[in-house]
């Protein structure tokens, strides 16, 4: 009966779902592409039998890039079927789709309407479905248990605030979880959360972005960057939120190290035109990354306008304060930092990254701050003491390094699930 009310509910709200589509449209015009994939229609039908991977967006995508080279190389007949919501997530996996052009299919998933999720299990024919952090849709995961599709939920997390708000939906979530074959959460705190929602035996698994690991490219642009600039300090702002930019631009403004470079990298793509011109209002000499030209003597601010660059960005930054976390967003990813050993500022809002916030501020890897103007006075004083920022280099890189495998953990779980079906 809830998910009867659910599926008329969105039904109803379709055309708000539309106009949604449309007014995003009107800075990212790629979400005009591909509609058809949003409501189950497709043209392409692999030959091979398929592994289904959904990644939302590209926090998702660039999380699974070890596993889905995991599965490839372990199950070398089958194919895989990446499925991600956002233009900007389809973009992330460019470079994955190049390097297996004959074994990876990536579409959108459809919207959960129970016709639409018929039609994309029905056209491709997964053997394995794999949903990534907290992606439970309802009817897409009753029309898997339907086809007795095995449906695993991985690198799962659950803040206790999302609990509370999935707790107001038991009837609905409760089934859901319970349809899944396995659960492999991120921590014991996410499994335990998961497990009174209604989730059977979820395994602790890890988080598979400790398992990612800078692009060697990346990392050399982000040197050859640090070269140019010589021994100028940056402080980077990095995957910020709206709301975010202008506090910190306030913050910096007051701090008053002269030769200081504040690099600012916004979360979402479509932002890069208003950044820029909330930094020129401000009257702060700027330029773009997408200029092509390195920030002179003379620049205080460089806006990091680019797409994939981010390891380049961190290799570059003294310093960096993870966007997310200043305003209630729950943070942005602070262990792509980490494995590319630089220290991280962490504002009050980490639920995103709960566990992993809270161990890197144990470890020494990142420091706590409560607002913008706390994380511009820290900057000055870890840039004025060098021996310190080192240790917290040095404590972000062991900091990431310790906590691998979640992949191989994740992989054997989904090997315990493959093997029957090979029986049969």
């Amino acid at each position: 009966m809830a998910r009867l009310l659910y599926s008329l509910l969105f039904y109803l709200a379709m055309p708000l779902v539309w106009l949604r589509l449309l007014w995003r449209a009107r800075r990212q015009p790629e979400y005009l592409q591909h509609l058809g994939e949003r409501h189950g229609f497709y043209r392409q039908r692999p030959a091979r039998p398929l592994i289904w991977l959904h990644a939302v967006s590209v926090g998702e995508t660039r999380a699974a890039e070890p596993l889905i080279d995991a599965l490839l190389h372990a199950y070398p007949a089958h194919g895989l079927l990446l499925t991600q919501m956002t233009p900007t997530g389809r973009a992330s996996a460019q470079a994955l789709l190049a390097r297996f052009p004959e074994r990876l299919t990536q579409v959108y998933l459809p919207y959960d309407l129970p016709a639409a999720c018929a039609r994309f299990l029905e056209h491709f024919q997964p053997q394995l479905g794999l949903l990534m952090e907290t992606e439970l849709w309802p009817n897409l995961i009753d029309a898997a248990r339907r086809r007795r599709l095995p449906l695993l939920l991985i690198n799962a997390r659950l803040s206790v605030r999302s609990q509370r708000g999935y707790a107001r939906l038991a009837s609905l979530m409760q089934p859901a979880l319970a349809s899944l074959s396995a659960l492999a959460a991120q921590t014991a705190g996410d499994a335990e959360r998961l497990q009174q929602l209604g989730a059977h035996q979820p395994v602790v698994c890890g988080n598979l972005k400790f398992d990612v690991v800078p692009a060697a490219d990346m990392l050399q642009l982000g040197a050859s960057w640090r070269l140019a600039l010589g021994q100028r300090p940056v402080w980077l702002l990095a995957s910020s939120r709206e709301g975010e930019e202008a506090l910190v631009l306030e913050a910096f403004a007051a701090l008053r190290i002269p030769d200081l470079l504040l690099l600012v990298v916004p979360r979402h793509p479509q932002r890069f035109a208003e950044l820029a011109g909330l930094v020129a209002g401000r009257r702060l000499a700027f330029c773009r990354r997408s200029s092509g030209v390195l920030p002179s003597a003379e620049t205080q601010v460089w806006l990091g306008d680019s797409m994939g660059e981010m390891a380049a960005y961190y290799a570059l930054a003294n310093v960096a304060l993870i966007g997310g976390t200043l305003l209630p967003f729950g943070g942005q990813n602070l262990i792509e930092a980490a494995a590319c050993g630089c220290p991280v500022l962490l504002g009050p809002h980490t639920f995103n990254f709960a566990q992993a916030s809270e161990d890197a501020i144990t470890c020494g890897a990142a420091q706590r701050v409560a607002d913008a103007a706390e994380a511009a006075a820290v900057v000055g004083e870890l840039l004025r003491e060098p021996r310190r920022l080192l240790a917290m280099r040095d404590a972000a890189t062991h900091f990431s390094q310790a906590h691998r495998g979640a992949t191989a953990r994740t992989l054997a779980l989904i090997a315990s699930i493959m093997a029957p079906r090979k029986a049969c």
